[in-house]
């Protein structure tokens, strides 16, 4: 564990979920609560960490919330809890409620187009297989290549890419592990904007995450919540604590499932 924030102090932030009578865990998926892998289909999380979860959310007075670049569909199996918690996926764009209610973002036309375009240049390229369709991304996965073909793959790329991103109004972005063309106006951020707009002010919040995506959450919780970086490596971030999994993070969460614990 290394503070990042000179003034944080993590007991602090576990005596404010004790006294409180309502908390948010914000948590990332991929490289967070799992490790990653090349298929990224056996993506479960690290042993452990669903019997913490399944705490947290049965026990306890905090409210879940999963939000991963992630589609739904897809990470609610990887997940696998007793209870679904409230999970926004594709970066902000799809919510689903515990409940089972599920709402989806309208999204501009044109990008959607864009994005139609794109996926037939990867298919084109024969990248089908490294290509994952989300709602309103396309992510090209180089996680396992080695550092040659990742340029060589990066190069035939953006060349292609650039063109269609600024004519359909798609931004392009890198993240830990790969290349993704999106359709701009939500992010992370924005998902943490939404929970804590509908939350009492002052509640005690985290946010615990990776990659760069996290960083719209973590710049999001600036002066309103505590965001911790969770990753075996250290990389610049505006985070307040770094954490390294499993280890850290498994006691993280079991103080967290023990100060929040209904009495």
């Amino acid at each position: 564990m290394q503070i990042i924030t000179p003034d944080f102090k993590l007991e602090k932030l576990f005596e404010e979920i004790t006294s409180s009578p309502e908390s948010v865990l914000f948590l990332d998926y991929d490289g967070t609560l799992a490790p990653f892998r090349i298929q990224r289909d056996k993506a479960v999380p690290y042993p452990g960490i669903r019997e913490l979860l399944n705490g947290i959310i049965k026990k306890s007075k905090s409210r879940v919330v999963i939000i991963s670049g992630r589609w739904t569909r897809d990470l609610i199996p990887l997940l696998n809890l007793d209870e679904k918690p409230e999970i926004w996926g594709s970066h902000g764009w799809e919510r689903f409620y515990p409940d089972g209610r599920y709402e989806i973002a309208e999204m501009d036309e044109k990008a959607l187009k864009g994005l139609a375009d794109a996926d037939k240049i990867i298919e084109d390229l024969k990248l089908t297989p490294w290509c994952e369709q989300k709602p309103g991304s396309l992510a090209i996965h180089w996680r396992g290549m080695n550092d040659k073909d990742i340029e060589i793959l990066r190069e035939r790329l953006l060349p292609l890419l650039n063109p269609i991103a600024f004519d359909s109004g798609l931004t392009v972005k890198e993240f830990d592990g790969g290349l993704e063309l999106r359709v701009p106006g939500r992010d992370k951020g924005d998902a943490v904007n939404t929970i804590l707009g509908e939350m009492n002010e002052g509640i005690p919040t985290a946010y615990l995450g990776d990659d760069l995506t996290d960083e719209d959450a973590f710049n999001a919780l600036k002066g309103r919540g505590y965001s911790i970086l969770v990753r075996k490596e250290y990389r610049p971030t505006a985070a307040d604590l770094w954490l390294k999994p499993p280890g850290e993070l498994m006691s993280f969460l079991d103080q967290w499932l023990k100060r929040t614990s209904k009495s």
